[in-house]
Parts: C-alpha cells; structure tokens; sequence
C-alpha cells in the first residue's frame, strides 16, 4: 500500500508532515495512514503540471504517442485488479464483485481514450468554408492545460479515470485529488503510472482534505479547467471560485432520479432493475433512481415482491462470499442517512422494509436496505438525495401524473421507465427532462455515451467523446492567399 503524495513522478512527504487515518467501514478499524496535502504541496504539483504542459511537451507529443501510455494504465490496472478491487472494498466496503466490475471499467476507460487519443491525429483540424476567395480558414483542436481534478468516494478507482484518462489523451496534465475517505486505489493508479513510465509532472496524485487540498487547487492561478464530481452545494461553490479566474469548469453533481414503471410490466423484472437501481453500492451513487413510481395496477403486488427480495438481500463484509450489500463508507455517512429515515418516519412516511441496523452487527456502517412508502411530496425524503440504500416508491395512475411527478426536481442527472408499451416508453423517455434515461431498466453506464445532468446536476457531459471535449479548446485558424494587397490603408 502506498502512503505518500505523488508529485512531479516521485513520492514524497507532504511539506507540513501531516497526516490522515483511513478506516475500514466494516470494521471501524484503522486500515492505512496516508499523508494530508498541504496548500504548499498543491503549489508545487501545480507547478509540476504547468512545467510538464508548458515546457516539456506533453501537448506537443502526437495522440498516438500519448495512447501508448493510457494502454500501458490499463494494462498495469488489469494486471492487477483483484489486488486493487480487494483494496477498493476495504477502503470503499462496496461488495467484492461490484469492484471487481469498477475495477475493470477503469482499465477499459484508459483503453478507450487512447483509441480517442489516435483519433486526434487522423482529424487534426477541420476545414472552414469561407465564401471570400482571398482567406482559408480551420478549426483546430487543442488541450486546455492544467486540469484540477476532484473526485467522490463512491467509485474511487473509477472516477479517477473518468478525468484522468480523458485529460491526458486530449494533452493536459492533471492534478487529481481523491476523496479524503477513499484515496487508496488512487495511489495505485499513480504506482501504475509510474510503473508505465509516465512523463514526470504528467499526472500528479495529493491525498488530503477537501477544504485545504482541494480549496488550494480550485484557487491556484496555475490551473486551467476544473472537473468535479460530488455533491451540489460543493459544486456551487466550485463555480463560483472558477469565475474569478475565468477557469473552464465541468460538474457532475447530484440527483434524485425516478423510475416510472406501468402497469403492464413484468414485476419480477421490474423489481430486479428497481433493487439494482438503488441497493448497487449501497445507494451510494448519484444516477441512483431513488424515487420510484408505480402505476395502480400492479402497485400493491410490486411492493410485496419488492419488499420480500429487499429483505432477502444478504449484508456483510464486502469481501465475503455472496454478500450484496456492504456497509455505508463511513460513520458520517452512516449517521445522515439514519436521520433521513428517521426525519421521513417524522413526516408520515411508512418503512415497509429495512431502516435500522441489522442485527448481530455491532461493529461497521451497516444499515438494512429500506423501502419507504406514503412519503409525502414535500418531504426532504423524496426530494433530497439520500445517498443510502433508501427507496421511496408511490403510486400514480395515468402517465401524465407520472411525468410530472417525475420530472418535478431541482435536479435532472437520471431517470428509467419500463413498460412493454415500447410507444409508451420512448414518449416518457423523451419527456424526461433528465440528461441520462433508461428504458426497462436502470444504471448500465458505458464508456462510450455522454454521461451527465440538467437542471442542478451538472455542467458538461463525462464519458465518450464528450468526455475529450472537456479537455479541449477550439481554435480559429484564418489566413490571407490572396496575391492581392489588402489596400484598406494602402492603396
């Protein structure tokens, strides 16, 4: 396990010598010390950064120069995912399996990139027509510079190449800052680069808070693009340190996503895609459809099955066998979600399923997945985010009412619906105002599609080419060929 700050291609102590516990959420016991970055040490990472853009040709090497490295990432992570998804359960508590899924979609992520990166090269510059004869014209596509990344701790490995791989295939360097509670695999994603060979100031990795670490890189004058995931109000705040300095800026905030199942869907199946819109990661995912919709029919039924599969659900150690939901990634954590349950009870929600600890579990941040119906619709329960394996599901009855209710959010990142009416779901899908939507199902995330919000879930869209546009610029070449003078002072 790795320990120190990675900064210009070495490992090194932070400046002020400080440093923070990581602590297992199965078991509250400390896992790992690692070291708290300092505004200083984000000078001189920043620094790093600008030199490696600015000096040492990093931008200036081709696409397919900068591919090699992302293929050697991804073989580095591949070649190592068990050991680095046993690390992201320890650090996380997500079950086994689901890292072992997170950890292979990293490698696969630094694998697309590259394939990007290479596209750089066979499209350089598009041409412009211009009805004037005497001028050409092209737009060109540049790497924006230094790029301040900071990431949550739902999907540590994950979000991590999310920004990462994109930046460096567009040419930018970075300065990535993991979540304070979940920084580990982060540090073997630096190892790995390393190990790769990567250019010294390329990729810099600081461990530490996010009210030093990352307030130092969202202030420094040396970074050029800002690329955040995490919570609304940090977002908020985010975007407004970047106006100061004009900084290019992409937020991937968060959500209370609905899912609107009809009457004439299959209720094994809609349960299924219901539990896995939710349970996966504890709830603890921003796209989770947390806010579910049941059309009148099939509501009472629905909800029996929901809640005997919930309850079936087998909790524990992430990295015990079978076990499907870990616990939550801290005590924090833990405590918010339990006073959400408790202050939806207060405002006349029912628990049909889970709410507490479950039993013989003393130690760790376990709490049972929880089904929460007659949730009022002002309450915070469903029109906050949770963040927990807590679901609100209501009834409805015509799809009208349906699309209202759904779309009646501040926030805007995801939504499902699932009907067999294939008419009927692609005419709710387009009502959604919602910037990613599932039919007849709920969370497949690909590398290749546009992943990102409305409303107050975001600015700009991750993943796919979308993702390479975040890290780049666009330029306007025009040049005068005429043989002709100009002649407006000269004649």
């Amino acid at each position: 396990m790795r320990n120190d700050l990675y900064i210009d291609g070495k490992w090194v102590k932070p400046v002020n010598g400080e440093t923070r516990n990581v602590i297992n959420p199965a078991t509250e016991e400390v896992l790992q010390i690692i070291s708290a970055a300092s505004a200083e040490d984000v000078d001189i990472a920043v620094k790093a950064a600008r030199r490696a853009f600015d000096q040492d040709g990093w931008p200036k090497l081709s696409g397919a120069q900068r591919a090699k490295y992302l293929r050697a990432i991804a073989k580095g992570i591949r070649n190592r995912q068990e050991d680095i998804a046993r690390l992201e359960t320890l650090d996380n508590g997500k079950p086994f399996p689901e890292a072992m899924w997170d950890v292979g979609d990293a490698a696969g992520c630094f694998e697309y990139y590259a394939g990007l990166a290479e596209q750089l090269d066979d499209h350089p510059e598009e041409k412009i027509e211009i009805s004037d004869g005497r001028f050409t014209s092209k737009a060109v596509k540049e790497p924006i510079g230094v790029a301040g990344a900071i990431i949550p701790w739902n999907y540590p490995l994950l979000m991590a190449a999310w920004k990462v791989a994109p930046a460096l295939a567009a040419g930018c360097t970075v300065v990535l800052k993991p979540a304070e509670i979940t920084s580990l695999t982060a540090l073997e994603l630096a190892a790995i680069a390393h190990e790769a060979e990567l250019p010294a100031g390329v990729l810099n990795i600081l461990t530490g808070s996010g009210s030093v670490a990352g307030q130092a890189i969202i202030d420094h004058k040396g970074v050029d693009k800002l690329a955040f995931t995490g919570s609304g109000p940090i977002g908020s705040q985010i975007m407004a340190a970047a106006a100061r300095d004009i900084k290019r800026v992409s937020l991937e905030l968060g959500g209370k996503s609905p899912f609107v199942v009809f009457d004439d869907a299959d209720i094994e199946k809609a349960v299924e895609w219901i539990m896995f819109g939710i349970f996966w990661n504890q709830g603890q995912v921003c796209s989770a459809t947390s806010r579910v919709l049941v059309q009148k029919g099939i509501y009472e039924k629905l909800l029996q099955r929901l809640v005997e599969e919930t309850d079936r659900i087998r909790i524990g150690n992430g990295l015990d066998d079978g076990v499907l939901l870990g616990p939550l990634v801290s005590k924090r954590q833990h405590e918010q979600v339990v006073a959400a349950i408790e202050a939806a009870k207060a405002a006349g929600a029912t628990v049909a399923a889970g709410g507490t600890r479950p039993d013989g579990f003393d130690k760790g941040y376990y709490l049972r997945p929880t089904v929460l119906t007659d949730v009022p619709l002002e309450s915070d329960a469903w029109v906050e985010e949770i963040f927990g394996p807590v679901v609100c599901v209501r009834p409805f009855e015509t799809e009208e009412e349906a699309v209202e209710l759904a779309n009646d959010s501040r926030f805007g990142l995801a939504a499902a619906v699932m009907s067999k009416n294939d008419a009927r779901a692609e005419r709710v899908a387009a009502a959604f105002r919602a910037g990613i939507v599932w039919i007849n199902c709920s969370q497949p995330t690909f590398t290749e599609a546009p992943w990102g919000g409305y409303k107050q879930s975001g600015i700009g869209r991750e993943l796919g080419r979308w993702g390479l546009d975040n890290y780049l610029e666009t330029k306007q070449v025009t040049k005068f060929v005429s043989e002709e003078p100009w002649g407006w002072y000269i004649k």
